[in-house]
C-alpha cells in the first residue's frame, strides 16, 4: 500500500455522493481512523451546519472548515470526509495534499438528492423547492476542482462493496 499510511485519504465530491458512509467502511478496511468534517466542527460548536450557516453565513462557517483542515496537518493519517463544498473553500486542499490523495466519488445529482432524503433539510445549500436544481449548480462551480482529485470513482454504477474495495486498492 506505499505510502497510505503516512498520509489522509480524503473523499470529496457533492453532497450525498456518499463521503460519510464509504468513508466509514474505507476507514474500518485501512484500521485508520475516519472523521466526517460537518460533524466534528457541528461537535465542536455544538451548532448544526444549518445553524452556524443561519448564525454566521457561510463565510463564517468555512473558516471554521479551513482551520479544522489547517489542524489536520499534523493529525496522524485518517479517511476524511469534508463537506461538499470544502474543495472550493480557497486553500484547503493545499494544506493538506500533497501528501494526502483525494478521490472524487462522482454521483449523479438526481441520485444524490434520492440518497440524502429528507436529511437534505440539513443542508444549508440545498434547503429550497428544488434540491435537484441546487446540485446541479453546485456540480457547475465545483466540478472542475472534484476532477483535480488524484482519481475518480463512479459511485453510481457500482455496490457498494465494490466502491470500498476500489477506494482501498487507491489508498
Amino acid at each position: 500500500m506505499g505510502d497510505a499510511h503516512n498520509a489522509h485519504l480524503i473523499l470529496v465530491g457533492l453532497p450525498g455522493s456518499g463521503k460519510s458512509t464509504v468513508g466509514k467502511a474505507v476507514a474500518a478496511a485501512l484500521d485508520r481512523p475516519f472523521m466526517d468534517l460537518d460533524a466534528e466542527i457541528e461537535r465542536r460548536e455544538v451548532m448544526t451546519v444549518v445553524e452556524i450557516f443561519a448564525a454566521r453565513g457561510e463565510a463564517g462557517f468555512r473558516e471554521l472548515e479551513r482551520l479544522l483542515t489547517q489542524e489536520l496537518r499534523d493529525a496522524p493519517p485518517t479517511i476524511l470526509a469534508p463537506g461538499g463544498g470544502w474543495i472550493a473553500n480557497p486553500g484547503c486542499a493545499a494544506l493538506l495534499c500533497p501528501p494526502a490523495k483525494m478521490i472524487y466519488l462522482l454521483t449523479n445529482p438526481a441520485r444524490a438528492v434520492r440518497r440524502m432524503g429528507s436529511k437534505i433539510q440539513k443542508r444549508p445549500l440545498l434547503a429550497g423547492a428544488y434540491p435537484v436544481a441546487g446540485l446541479e449548480k453546485l456540480l457547475v462551480a465545483r466540478e472542475k476542482l472534484y476532477l483535480q482529485a488524484d482519481h475518480t470513482v463512479s459511485v453510481d454504477s457500482m455496490p457498494f462493496k465494490t466502491i470500498v474495495e476500489r477506494i482501498v486498492a487507491l489508498a
